[in-house]
């Protein structure tokens, strides 16, 4: 009652208010979500998650949709989709959304999306959408498949944003499917999800992607501890084997 209250009263103001008041909040805002961001990186560069048992290592499976591959020559992003597991089991928490952009997106993109430019017109900003995002992620270790795509994208919105470095670790679903498959040449996220009898669907919407990605780490997560694997260390070092 007592905020609907302030919201009339705000209306009832509204012309009476100095368009500087509303910048001055916007700025405060603004200044609040820069301030979460940088505090959260300088806590990440602490962790270390790579002796965390496998079965207890809480992730955040995550997945970008943009309008490119090269956030240094203008791609931007379009959406983030990403859902929470622990160890190979995802839990009923998601996080989705699109992020305001007046540009029209490319016809191919736009086709491959199906995000239009009136959605993003009506998204929220950037610092918004990563404030929301890396507060759904708080410290957990990141998820993504042929992760370098989503690295440089969330390296250049945290820099832009917050003038700090990305500090996140994210594990690339396509490393353990290399260690569990090694014969294989499974690349895609459709040829990984059909080898391992996962349903693909609605690809190119970001959760939809995340969800799928989320079934791949668990099916990955679940195989390479029959392999003996412990945690995130014994992946790491297997890797540099095979490199």
């Amino acid at each position: 009652m007592v905020m609907n209250q302030m919201v009339q009263l705000m209306k009832q103001l509204s012309g009476k208010i100095s368009p500087n008041v509303y910048a001055s909040v916007q700025q405060q805002n603004s200044a609040s979500q820069v301030a979460f961001l940088r505090q959260l990186q300088r806590e990440l560069k602490r962790e270390d998650v790579l002796e965390i048992p496998l079965d207890e290592l809480q992730v955040v499976v995550f997945d970008l949709e943009t309008t490119g591959f090269y956030p240094d020559k203008g791609d931007k992003i379009l959406s983030i989709g990403a859902v929470k597991m622990t160890g190979a089991t995802p839990l009923e928490e998601t996080f989705y959304s699109l992020v305001h952009s007046q540009d029209q997106p490319s016809a191919e993109i736009e086709q491959l999306t199906g995000i239009r430019k009136e959605e993003l017109q009506e998204a929220p900003p950037l610092e918004q959408v990563l404030e929301k995002f890396y507060k759904f992620v708080q410290r957990d270790t990141l998820v993504a498949h042929h992760a370098k795509h989503e690295r440089s994208f969330m390296q250049h919105a945290t820099w832009s944003v917050t003038r700090t470095s990305f500090q996140h670790r994210i594990v690339d679903t396509a490393f353990l499917t290399k260690i569990v498959t090694p014969d294989s040449e499974l690349v895609t996220l459709d040829d990984c999800c059909q080898h391992f009898g996962i349903e693909v669907k609605n690809r190119h919407h970001a959760l939809s992607d995340a969800l799928m990605t989320a079934k791949l780490w668990g099916e990955n997560i679940q195989h390479i501890q029959q392999l003996g694997f412990q945690h995130l260390g014994d992946v790491y070092a297997a890797l540099a084997k095979l490199k």
